[in-house]
């Protein structure tokens, strides 16, 4: 039995007045998910473990069958990986966001939209003339971008960008998480003697210094310049959140013996650095944006050719996260809508033909209502379908309706056992 993951980021929402009551899947045209959901099994799944921000970082390697508390460090180590940098002992790699401030609030947590190719010459300037032996700035895609501090603590509190809009950045500066103001933990550096990392106070100092630094310089940067003369938002300050060390993670073949090769079809950095600590090969598709105008299309064509020779495909698409964020209920529905009509229906009309029997997964990895433009931490749908499978009563895929799914409520990496189990 081949092994499937579709992972539609953000899909789950709340009921919605305007919408009757109703949530956006439950009103959204999805006729692929809701007949999987109706000839197979179906529940809900509590991705986020106590204590854990509800992040697709945490969420997605739940699901991948991971426990957090013994492999989570943030997103950073993740992006690292997916950029292709092997993080040292003694390495801090944090998430860096190029984000817009207006009078000192935050108004747009994606740089007011920065693409690829004019955030890399933003962040390669902030490179040269704020990088150095301890920190180093790498361009990543679009807003999302990468610091490695070398010796920096993990013992910080970041406000995430995404979560404050409209809010004062100076309410939001980094600070050391509680009882770490002092504290220093060891490492041992490549020639093998023991160093100290900073403090959380040195560290959170170091990283508003770099924030404050960053507006002087991208301030005076041509492209802001030009930005600036038309009246647009400008990308003129860094975000520094959810950082960490390098994850001991075991490979995902060591843990599910089934998973004998694998891939992940993704335009998302976090996930592509997930697939490379679990020992899956990333396959990135020419034209994947992780936004709405993503190409659909071409990644799920991707997941089939993938599948054909491997047993394990875990193909996930960002867009309808980020049409949640933005808070627009119409762009929302469409990328529901797309999702189905655009990988559903293509991926399961393949692989009905298939002699080999394959077993598909749909899901969300956390709910992004479009009423608060937050992730929520609470459980999503899912559904498991196969041709030999045994339905439940539940007929369509939405929030409500796989309450009363036949697999119940699962928790964390019991999805992913659940689904392993199907041979």
């Amino acid at each position: 039995m081949k092994h499937l993951i579709l992972l539609a980021d953000g899909m789950a929402d709340h009921p919605i007045e305007r919408l009757g009551g109703k949530t956006l899947m439950q009103c959204a045209y999805k006729p692929w998910m809701n007949m999987l959901a109706r000839n197979g099994r179906t529940g809900k799944l509590q991705t986020i473990p106590k204590g854990f921000h509800p992040g697709s970082e945490v969420a997605i390697t739940s699901i991948m069958g991971y426990r957090l508390n013994r492999v989570f460090e943030g997103r950073g180590p993740l992006e690292a990986a997916s950029m292709g940098y092997e993080m040292k002992n003694g390495d801090l790699a944090i998430r860096c966001n190029l984000v817009s401030l207006e009078n000192a609030r935050l108004t747009s947590y994606k740089g007011g939209g920065v693409t690829t190719a004019d955030a890399a010459l933003l962040i390669g300037y902030l490179n040269e003339h704020l990088g150095n032996e301890n920190v180093r700035f790498m361009a990543g895609i679009q807003y999302r971008h990468l610091l490695i501090v070398r010796g920096g603590s993990k013992h910080i509190v970041c406000a995430l960008p995404h979560d404050h809009h409209g809010e004062e950045w100076h309410d939001l500066m980094v600070r050391s998480e509680d009882g770490w103001e002092n504290r220093r933990e060891t490492y041992k550096d490549e020639t093998g003697t023991v160093q100290k990392r900073m403090t959380g106070l040195q560290t959170a100092r170091l990283l508003n210094n770099l924030m404050e630094q960053s507006q002087v310089l991208l301030a005076k940067h041509p492209y802001n310049q030009v930005r600036l003369s038309r009246g647009e938002l400008q990308a003129n300050c860094i975000w520094p959140w959810s950082g960490g060390y390098r994850p001991l993670m075991e490979k995902m073949s060591h843990l599910y013996p089934q998973v004998t090769s694998g891939s992940v079809v993704a335009a998302v950095d976090l996930v592509q650095g997930l697939a490379h600590y679990a020992g899956l090969d990333i396959i990135k598709v020419k034209g994947a944006t992780a936004l709405p105008d993503t190409n659909y299309e071409g990644k799920a064509q991707a997941a089939i050719e993938a599948l054909k020779w491997q047993d394990f495909v875990f193909l996930h698409v960002e867009a309808i996260d980020e049409a949640g964020h933005s808070g627009d209920i119409d762009l929302k529905l469409k990328t529901i809508e797309d999702f189905d009509k655009r990988i559903v229906k293509p991926i399961f009309r393949e692989i009905e033909k298939w002699e080999e029997p394959v077993c598909i997964a749909v899901l969300p990895d956390h709910p992004t209502p479009v009423e608060t433009g937050m992730h929520a931490d609470e459980p999503v749908p899912f559904l498991i379908w196969h041709k030999k499978i045994k339905a439940d009563s539940v007929q369509t895929f939405d929030e409500m309706s796989c309450k009363k799914g036949g697999y119940g409520l699962l928790r964390l990496h019991e999805f992913m056992q659940t689904l392993m189990g199907i041979r």
